[in-house]
């Protein structure tokens, strides 16, 4: 090696790890403050030492008590707080916005992003109506924008872990039966915000209850596995097992979904003694279980009992759904079908229909879905 080449070569080092420090983190905005997963992405911007990824320029909330209850808990500037979503993109200028207000608001965040070519992600559902999100669809498209969808199974290994079993290695037969169990004991149970069970539980902001809250887990998962195939029938039934607490909506939601070959059983529910996202899928030699984010239970042909198994977090696209937000907007990663708008009207079709299955009692059939 030359001594030129030698110091032209550290030159380009230097150069490289120069501008990997100092890469722009995204520059993102927050529409609404009233959905309590909004504490991820505020813990992340605020409290994180050492993150780079994002920055929060602004946000939009009319509730000013709310976000001086939030800006004290965790330490950002009321400087920071707009009173519409319109002011805080023309005064900070976005790049992205994550939505963290009601389901019922997300068309009207993307009908005022959109346009501005700001990408877009939402806590899920998509929407609240399957009318809803075909128009988000078309602006999505007509701006080219990314409208994502966030839902925490997306950032569990364990799901990519059982895709991988089923799908790409194709280890369990073809697919013939999925379950998926999603839900707690209550929102008012286990004590979320007065601002978010306000909305929460009131059918036309939220769409339902537990049946879009946890039903959309489901939906989501089995569309994914599925192959962004559509059902031919919808059939749903829910209870109202605590109208003393939830007068409004269903507390209880089970959707069945028939595909040609395949039936997806969803249970939502606002009844489970604990906590739980979890999944089963059987194939026609095996099945794969996923307990939680992390463990699995599978068992093959040719195994005389089922073993556990232990998905890591980079068997995930990513353990951080803003990080990964911002790869994708600087173009470091690829879409991640779980989120992918594709998907997610989908899964707003299904839960559609499924509202409209529980309220007639019969089974919805999609036009065309053969």
């Amino acid at each position: 090696m030359t001594r030129a080449f030698f110091y032209v070569t550290l030159f380009l080092i230097a150069h490289l790890a120069v501008a990997q420090t100092t890469k722009k983190p995204l520059r993102v905005g927050i529409a609404g403050l009233v959905h309590d997963h909004v504490h991820g992405i505020l813990n992340k911007a605020f409290k994180q030492t050492g993150q780079t990824d994002i920055e929060i320029v602004g946000m939009a909330e009319p509730n000013r008590e709310l976000a001086e209850k939030l800006a004290k808990r965790h330490g950002f500037s009321m400087s920071l707080v707009y009173p519409t979503v319109a002011e805080m993109l023309e005064k900070t200028k976005p790049e992205a916005v994550t939505d963290f207000g009601r389901i019922v608001d997300h068309k009207k965040t993307v009908e005022i992003c959109a346009p501005r070519g700001i990408h877009v992600m939402v806590e899920k559902p998509l929407a609240t109506t399957f009318a809803d999100a075909k128009q988000m669809e078309a602006l999505a498209k007509k701006h080219n924008i990314q409208l994502l969808t966030n839902y925490e199974t997306t950032w569990y290994g364990s799901n990519h872990k059982a895709y991988a079993i089923a799908n790409t290695e194709k280890s369990i037969g073809d697919l013939r039966k999925i379950v998926v169990h999603d839900g707690h004991q209550g929102p008012k149970e286990i004590g979320v915000s007065n601002e978010f069970l306000a909305w929460l539980t009131d059918p036309i902001a939220n769409g339902a209850g537990a049946l879009f809250d946890f039903g959309c887990y489901g939906a989501n998962l089995s569309t994914w596995l599925m192959h962004n195939q559509r059902p031919i029938s919808v059939l749903a039934v829910t209870q109202q097992i605590k109208p003393d607490i939830y007068p409004k909506v269903d507390d209880e939601g089970t959707i069945i979904l028939t595909y040609p070959k395949t039936q997806t059983i969803i249970q939502g529910s606002w009844n489970w003694p604990f906590g739980r996202k979890d999944m089963e899928v059987y194939g026609q030699t095996g099945y794969v279980f996923t307990v939680d984010g992390s463990r699995m239970r599978v068992r093959l042909k040719d195994d005389k009992s089922e073993h556990a198994m232990e998905a890591t977090q980079a068997d995930a696209p990513s353990s951080d759904p803003f990080a990964y937000l911002a790869k994708l907007i600087h173009g470091e990663t690829k879409p991640d079908e779980l989120t992918s708008l594709e998907n997610n009207v989908i899964v707003m079709e299904i839960l559609d229909a499924a509202r409209q299955s529980a309220k007639t009692g019969k089974a919805v059939v999609l036009k065309n879905s053969q």
